[in-house]
């Protein structure tokens, strides 16, 4: 995201007090970190999947909270991890030119998982990021017990004393602490008010009532890889890529009754994975596209006829022309 791909102040919006805040806060963490719940609980809507296989976001995604004296657009990024494909290494660049961008961080750390080589991974990478204020959001509390709680919200106030006092970020690490739980609601809102409040004064970036800018036919491409990243193997998610073909009114039907005809293509980089996608009989793809197509009506507002296909495209996650072909 560089300033050129910024959202111009919106023309038709209504006056605003000349203390309404405005601007940019990215999501961060080590993949499976909670960062897509909590976007989607921020929002109040879905704008980003979710799934509980780590490194499942493939696109910076924008979701944008309204309140009457702030707007807060929140960058929900792919997992920051040590990258052993060029997809990964695209990835992690598109993290970092997200990151030089916005005016905060949210640094997501899980309760339940102790801070490790990942998370101190992602603390070195945001000391690049000079004079950028980070808190610490201490995602998925709903699962541990206080007593746990308390050990890791020191464990992560040490972590940033240790990797965020250097020269260019705050002096005393993590500018915040917040635990949050995005599952329960627990301190949502706590982190939306702490995020705007620092915030610039800005008129509003975006029309009253718009959730996300990300294009349908990219919403559309999520929902399906949602539906097909659900009880498969744990190497086949990042063998995953899913492009939205076609998407077109059907022809010759009354107004009353539209249909939308969405031509889907999932790839995957080997037969066999193709073999687990379809399923036995077609049974699997079939449950993919039942899935997808609920979320996709309440996305689009129209009934839609889904049409998915699948498609090997050998070890695209390392061919550039493959991934620029697929949308990376």
């Amino acid at each position: 995201m560089t300033p050129a791909q910024m959202p111009p102040q919106q023309e038709g919006f209504a006056s605003f007090d000349e203390n309404f805040r405005a601007g940019f806060a990215s999501l961060v963490g080590r993949p499976n970190a909670g960062k897509s719940t909590l976007t989607n609980a921020l929002v109040g809507d879905k704008v980003a999947i979710t799934s509980s296989k780590p490194q499942t976001t493939r696109h910076t995604i924008r979701g944008i909270v309204h309140r009457s004296d702030f707007q807060l657009v929140l960058v929900d990024t792919p997992g920051l991890h040590r990258p052993r494909t060029l997809l990964g290494k695209r990835l992690n660049g598109l993290v970092i030119d997200t990151l030089s961008e916005v005016d905060v961080v949210g640094f997501c750390i899980p309760a339940d998982e102790k801070v490790g080589p990942g998370d101190r991974f992602i603390a070195a990478q945001l000391t690049k990021l000079p004079h950028k204020r980070v808190i610490a959001l201490v995602t998925k509390v709903d699962k541990v017990s206080r007593e746990d709680l308390a050990e890791q919200l020191m464990a992560v106030d040490q972590l940033g004393r240790e990797h965020l006092a250097q020269e260019g970020n705050q002096a005393g690490g993590f500018a915040e602490i917040i635990p949050v739980s995005a599952v329960e609601g627990e301190q949502t809102e706590v982190v939306v008010e702490q995020l705007a409040a620092m915030m610039p004064k800005s008129p509003p970036l975006y029309p009253e009532g718009e959730l996300t800018d990300e294009p349908e036919a990219v919403m559309v491409a999520e929902l399906v890889r949602e539906a097909a990243l659900e009880d498969v193997r744990d190497e086949l998610p990042h063998s995953i890529a899913v492009v939205v073909e076609e998407m077109v009114p059907r022809e010759d039907r009354p107004e009353d009754r539209p249909l939308l005809d969405v031509r889907v293509s999932i790839h995957v980089e080997r037969d066999s994975q193709k073999a687990i996608i379809i399923g036995k009989r077609g049974a699997r793809l079939k449950a993919i596209g039942t899935d997808a197509r609920e979320g996709i009506v309440k996305l689009l507002g129209t009934p839609v006829y889904l049409d998915l296909h699948v498609k090997v495209t050998k070890e695209w996650q390392r061919d550039p022309k493959k991934l620029g072909r697929l949308g990376f």
